[in-house]
């Protein structure tokens, strides 16, 4: 059981932090398992062939399947930049931690030669194991990225609404079956582990992840915040459904709405803003700017800004019209003529 003592500013501190990073983590993770999740399988087959121009060697010997996952990944995972500064964070780890974090890792095994390899070639190594990091976020990832946050962002505005309308509590208990608030302590329970921690104000970052489903990864490393890496929802609009007819002449929806106002709808089972929709229909931005606001004042489009864009998704009202007339609501979009 993992126990963490929360006090006032630690609420005050608690922060969420979209991780590429932490993305390419997971992800290794589920590879090194070699039990990729079915969820996932539509990912591994688009990534696989452009894994071999990958290390992976090196890389599944610092991302295994362990309980334990290196505390210099998890520094450089946890900070909300982009994944070129989470991978400048890793290329400069100091390089006593990375042997000691990858002594741990593997604890009583043998440690691969890979990871020898790494451990030895102090600064240096630190700067290849970034690169070989970066050429898998290149193909594993960042080709998906776009639709990966939007699932995350989505996740986000979910808990902020467990947060208005539950409290603190209602927020961190949904985020997974082990967590759960008794008073001051946040409990996790998780048999292979035995923590006592006070988070003495420093707070607390929660990480969305698609790939850490179905599980939970904590850390309280010295100097800096507790995170928590949880399984994000919406995993199962990821990585592909049915593909959909682009002409909507016969379809019912349309026949209602109007074709460009029910091929909008059908395009936000994720969160898409209006450029995302402009460009995935052919259409303009103004007219899908136009259509977003008679279905959004119909009920059948929410909204809410994130950073500088404003993102859009249907409401469980669209759900089941989509649902009724047989259009489906977990598709791709079709590609532009």
């Amino acid at each position: 059981m993992i126990r963490l003592r929360m006090g006032l500013a630690d609420v005050a501190r608690m922060r969420f932090a979209l991780s590429p990073l932490a993305e390419v983590i997971e992800s290794l993770y589920q590879l090194s398992s070699g039990r990729v999740s079915p969820l996932h399988q539509g990912w591994l087959e688009a990534t696989r062939d452009g894994l071999r121009g990958v290390d992976m060697a090196l890389l599944g010997a610092v991302v295994p399947a362990s309980a334990y996952v290196a505390d210099f990944l998890f520094v450089a995972a946890t900070d909300a930049g982009t994944i070129d500064d989470q991978l400048r964070l890793v290329a400069e780890s100091p390089v006593a931690g990375i042997r000691a974090d990858l002594a741990a890792v593997w604890g009583r095994e043998p440690m691969p030669a890979p990871a020898r390899a790494l451990a030895s070639e102090g600064a240096a190594g630190a700067r290849r194991l970034a690169d070989a990091l970066w050429r898998y976020w290149s193909v594993a990832i960042e080709p998906h990225w776009r639709e990966l946050r939007a699932v995350l962002e989505d996740d986000v505005a979910y808990r902020a609404g467990r947060l208005t309308g539950g409290g603190v509590d209602a927020l961190l208990s949904s985020l997974h079956p082990e967590v759960s608030v008794r008073g001051e302590i946040l409990r996790i329970d998780m048999p292979r582990h035995s923590v006592d921690h006070d988070l003495a104000g420093d707070g607390l970052v929660l990480v969305p992840s698609v790939f850490a489903w179905p599980n939970l990864v904590v850390d309280k490393g010295p100097d800096r915040p507790a995170s928590l890496i949880y399984a994000c929802r919406g995993v199962g609009t990821m990585w592909g459904g049915d593909s959909r007819d682009a002409d909507y002449a016969d379809d019912a929806l349309g026949a209602l709405l109007g074709h460009s106002r029910a091929a909008i709808l059908s395009c936000l089972a994720l969160p898409k803003s209006t450029t995302d929709l402009a460009r995935e229909l052919g259409q303009s931005a103004p007219s899908v700017s136009f259509h977003l606001s008679v279905l959004r004042r119909n009920g059948l489009v929410t909204s809410w800004r994130s950073g500088r864009r404003v993102l859009y998704r249907h409401t469980p009202l669209a759900s089941g019209l989509l649902g009724a007339s047989g259009s489906g609501f977990e598709r791709d979009c079709p590609d532009p003529a």
